[in-house]
């Protein structure tokens, strides 16, 4: 019979406990501000996962970065090449959107590749090599397409946007198979070799072990994963726009660090999706509770402005909660970010 209590004591000395707890907690106080006849409402769970699926990957992309020792902020500016590679293939070319959304994924990797040349072989720092790439990705973008455009057949965003079997959000297949693929992953030599190299370089380099090589697997990883949350922003939207998405590169090292993820073999998948769960519990929770002030006090009203302030300020202490009470990830933390601002990668050797 397993031991309930046992079984919670070794989950509470995960990194995932401290974001479990915060997802958990602002989940209960959502489904009680909006009730929980309309938050287990099909419409109401698929209206979650459709409109933050692109939040959700791109989170879960940033994931085997962290896990290895690196990083990539650029990666929400890629969500909308991505998009306009997609969106372009089908209208300019007139190709399958099929194939632009396979040309959107090449693309994804091609910028994946050029993030890790500069930081895992050229060793600058992630951080500033990364940011600098924000830049690059959106002249690119703007080339490709000069001004919001093009739109999508029907047929696509209203299938992203349906219930498979009036239950299942079609969106969520994606969460689906990306978080199959990575439980895959773990139980290969991959898996291993991301924890080794993450947690110290140069004794994975000891033990024969490519730190460049299994980070540029973790770079690839995240391009795939990126390119899908990059459809999910097409399927969402149904049309193109080169300067979307920047936000969420910030947003997803924010849900991550909440959910217990720390740089260099401190974390696990686990962490980010519960990491991007509490962000997007915080914002429907706000959402609905200004709602509810609006029906409840006559003449009330704010804009959206002061509901995104709340959020964050919430975020904010979310962030400070899971760094102050999990040591070892303020640790991991710090010596991450001041590899990534000053070193880059970990020395291999």
């Amino acid at each position: 019979m397993i031991d309930i209590k046992q079984t919670f004591q070794r989950f509470r000395r995960t990194p995932a406990f401290v974001g479990f707890t915060l997802f958990m907690a602002v989940l209960i106080l959502n489904i009680i501000v909006q009730g929980p006849g309309q938050f287990f409402s099909t419409r109401s769970i698929n209206t979650l996962f459709s409109k933050n699926m692109p939040l959700l990957l791109t989170t879960m992309a940033m994931a085997p970065l962290l896990i290895s020792g690196v990083l990539d902020i650029s990666i929400g500016i890629q969500l909308a090449l991505v998009n306009v590679v997609s969106i372009m293939s089908y209208q300019e070319w007139g190709v399958s959107l099929y194939v632009g959304f396979l040309l959107g994924i090449l693309a994804s990797l091609a910028v994946s590749a050029l993030c890790w040349v500069l930081v895992s072989v050229l060793r600058l720092p992630g951080m500033l090599a990364s940011f600098s790439l924000i830049y690059i990705v959106q002249g690119i973008n703007v080339l490709i397409m000069d001004k919001p455009q093009g739109s999508i057949p029907r047929e696509f965003y209203k299938t992203y946007d349906s219930l498979i079997g009036g239950i299942v959000p079609f969106s969520a297949l994606f969460l689906i198979v990306v978080l199959g693929i990575w439980l895959y992953l773990m139980r290969t030599k991959f898996g291993r070799n991301i924890y080794a190299v993450g947690g110290n370089p140069r004794n994975a380099f000891a033990a024969g072990i490519n730190p460049a090589w299994v980070q540029f697997q973790a770079f690839m990883i995240k391009g795939t994963i990126t390119g899908l949350a990059g459809i999910c922003l097409t399927l969402m939207t149904a049309s193109g726009n080169p300067l979307q998405g920047e936000a969420y590169g910030l947003r997803a090292l924010s849900a991550c660090i909440i959910g217990g993820l720390g740089f260099g073999g401190w974390g696990s998948m686990g962490c980010a999706i519960f990491g991007a769960g509490f962000l997007v519990m915080i914002q429907n929770t706000v959402y609905y509770f200004f709602n509810l002030l609006y029906r409840l006090i006559p003449g009330f009203q704010v804009t959206s402005y002061w509901q995104n302030l709340v959020s964050d300020i919430i975020i904010f202490f979310g962030l400070l909660m899971t760094i102050v009470t999990a040591r070892e990830q303020r640790e991991a933390l710090k010596q991450g970010f001041v590899e990534q601002f000053t070193g880059g990668a970990r020395d291999a050797a």
